[in-house]
């Protein structure tokens, strides 16, 4: 707050505020953001994935489906459960040709389990009758094949039947009810639902291949495969939604730490800034040092003084940047807005991503650390000049005075 021939050193004292302060806001902002995209992709991914899902060790139906249902409808975590008939196959009309994960399902107790068949129009769900072979197609494999609801297509079975002229593929004509969009493209390109009963006759399997469950809190799904496991013994495996996707939340985990570690050096910035304030201040006030140790002052109370400054200068920039940091990621989405208005550019494209708006997660976890990180950062860097301010000898110091 000194003016006069001490305003410049104010002035840099501010400037070293402000950049801890940009540096601690932008640090939540854009963990906050990266917790708001892996929620948003996660959210889509769990609409169309099970929480949990069991199948046999050789992929074949169980061999008591009913069992393992009622045992595992047993455990206090599990909401609901759905068995269900996997397999590949090549969905084709007229020369285009794509191959498809074809899901056989009931309705009903698949619509339990996941929120994206919730989501179909009751006329989309109720068309997947046994016996009808209707299918409902995820749009990006429907536009690639070119159908529209009405339309026919035709499955190739990858088990071929042997008949007299040698090992031909099964074929059967498929209706197309229904077009489904989860939000998701690899889902979207490459699934493809019919009635269980139905593909059980198409896949000649007399049972269900596989169960999936929904648990009332998804961050325990490990927990309670592990459970689920004891219970079923080795006749079921059982895989949880994050080892489905390891591959996946490995990578944004390792995005997420990185761009921690380097939005940290913007704050190591804010603290070079901060010793080179402090650095200043000492040279400028050598003669009032000087004057303090005649006068008595230790060398750890001249420390002491030039820590607090340096102290009251961090913890000010770190406050600031945490309510700033706070308020950016609470209101991320009226700010895109705003830069869209004002720059008339699209940040995220409708026909890119699958999300219109940016999303943003505050968790508290990550304002707690970021700030403890900087505050201590800061502290770091006032160690070095109140040091050298410790060691001022008044007789040199006063020498030309």
């Amino acid at each position: 707050r000194s003016a006069g021939r001490n305003g410049f050193i104010s002035f840099i004292s501010g400037v070293s505020m402000l950049g801890i302060a940009l540096g601690v806001a932008a640090l939540i902002i854009v963990l906050s953001v990266m917790n708001g995209f892996q929620k948003e992709v996660r959210d889509r991914m769990l609409a169309v994935v099970s929480h949990i899902e069991l199948t046999t060790p050789s992929g074949d139906a169980f061999a008591d489906v009913d069992a393992v249902l009622n045992k595992v409808r047993q455990h206090s975590e599990v909401v609901a459960a759905a068995p269900f008939v996997a397999q590949q196959a090549l969905l084709a009309r007229g020369e285009d040709m794509r191959g498809a994960l074809v899901r056989g399902i009931e309705p009903e107790m698949e619509a339990k389990v996941s929120d994206f068949t919730l989501q179909l129009p009751p006329t989309v769900r109720s068309s997947l009758q046994a016996g009808s072979f209707n299918v409902v197609l995820g749009g990006e494999l429907a536009l690639a094949l070119g159908v529209q609801v009405g339309d026919r297509i035709t499955l190739i079975s990858p088990g071929g039947q042997v008949t007299p002229a040698g090992v031909l593929p099964r074929l059967k004509q498929l209706t197309v009810s229904g077009i489904f969009d989860s939000g998701h493209y690899e889902y979207d390109a490459t699934l493809a639902l019919v009635h269980v009963e139905d593909a059980q006759r198409i896949f000649r399997v007399e049972a269900p291949s596989g169960i999936r469950l929904k648990i009332q809190h998804i961050n325990d799904a490990r927990a309670v495969a592990y459970e689920l496991s004891a219970l079923l013994g080795g006749d079921v495996i059982v895989r949880d939604w994050t080892r489905q996707n390891r591959t996946w939340f490995a990578a944004v985990q390792v995005e997420k730490r990185m761009m921690f570690i380097i939005l940290t050096l913007i704050v190591a910035v804010a603290a070079f800034n901060l010793v080179t304030t402090l650095v200043m201040t000492v040279t400028d006030k050598r003669a009032d040092i000087a004057i303090l140790r005649t006068l008595g002052a230790s060398p750890g109370g001249v420390m002491k003084i030039f820590m607090t400054q340096g102290i009251i200068i961090g913890l000010t920039g770190v406050f600031f940047g945490v309510i700033f940091g706070i308020l950016g990621a609470m209101y991320i989405d009226v700010i895109v807005s705003f830069v869209e208005r004002v720059t008339g550019a699209r940040i995220l494209d409708p026909s890119i991503y699958v999300i219109t708006q940016l999303p943003s997660e505050l968790r508290p976890m990550d304002v707690m650390l970021t700030a403890l990180f900087s505050f201590a950062m800061s502290v770091v860097a006032t160690l070095y000049p109140s040091w050298r301010a410790s060691r001022v000898q008044p007789a040199e110091a006063l020498r030309y005075e």
